[in-house]
């Protein structure tokens, strides 16, 4: 892959835009690539959580112009959907992250703008710096944020908001992401931070951190008409799992339970 590092160690796979002396900024390849990374970690049943972060200063400072801009065909293709959730290449680099069905932590220093924001709101978790700084960067070229922002803003904060970042294009810091509700914690090292919450998540079943993500990706609007089948449904699977029993059969040991890999 182009600038995207991925390794997993004891099954949490950490991925990094490496692109240090731009901060980042997106290629078409690594926004390409992004989306390919989602789709391999959710085939890899052994993945209980994903790291996101970028090297060097910043977390991404948006879309490259420089390089992107001498590519226009390609642009217009991966502007084209090509996915059964209707998003094209740019959407799918930050919304395929909700498809990945275990926790997605993105771990913010520096710049995090324009498509590098979209991308931190496609993962469940955001973890920040208090020195951050976050734009909507697009008002800026004449543009509206066009890789998911529109899905997931929704899910975290206002309408009012959501509008006046995305038409002022304005720089605003970390207390105000975590105020707004855009990020979701801030530490001197959100790194270390990411990986302790990960920890605990792999004390749980993975099916059922698995189920959980699923259950709210796919009912946060439904309602109770449509989301209450979604939750019996992924509650009966879990009862006929293999790493309930394992789970049930610990608590009442009060043993440390040794799951199986991911069945959902």
């Amino acid at each position: 892959m182009t600038n995207i590092d991925y390794e997993v160690r004891d099954q949490v796979a950490h991925v990094r835009l490496n692109r240090p002396e731009k901060h980042n900024g997106l290629t078409l390849d690594m926004i390409d690539d992004l989306a390919k990374t989602a789709d391999r970690v959710g085939r890899d049943r052994s993945i209980r959580a994903v790291i996101l972060s970028g090297e060097g200063p910043s977390f991404c400072s948006g879309l490259d112009f420089a390089s992107a801009g001498r590519e226009r065909a390609r642009i217009l293709r991966n502007m084209v959907p090509k996915r059964s959730s209707a998003a094209n290449n740019f959407q799918a680099a930050g919304w395929a992250w909700r498809g990945v069905p275990v926790p997605v932590i993105a771990v913010i220093d520096g710049h995090c703008f324009g498509g590098g924001l979209q991308i931190a709101l496609g993962a469940d978790f955001r973890y920040s710096t208090p020195s951050a700084d976050y734009s909507i960067l697009e008002a800026k070229w004449g543009l509206i944020p066009d890789m998911s922002l529109s899905a997931s803003i929704a899910q975290l904060t206002s309408i009012d908001v959501a509008k006046r970042l995305t038409m002022t294009g304005e720089v605003f810091s970390a207390e105000q992401a975590l105020g707004w509700g855009l990020i979701s914690e801030v530490h001197d090292d959100p790194y270390a931070a990411a990986e302790a919450f990960v920890e605990l998540v792999k004390q749980r079943s993975p099916d059922a951190v698995a189920s959980s993500k699923i259950l709210f990706e796919n009912t946060w609007y439904s309602g109770s008409r449509l989301g209450f089948p979604v939750e019996q449904a992924l509650q009966l699977r879990l009862l006929r799992g293999r790493n309930a029993a394992i789970a049930r059969k610990a608590g009442l040991a009060k043993e440390k339970p040794q799951f199986l890999d991911r069945q959902v």
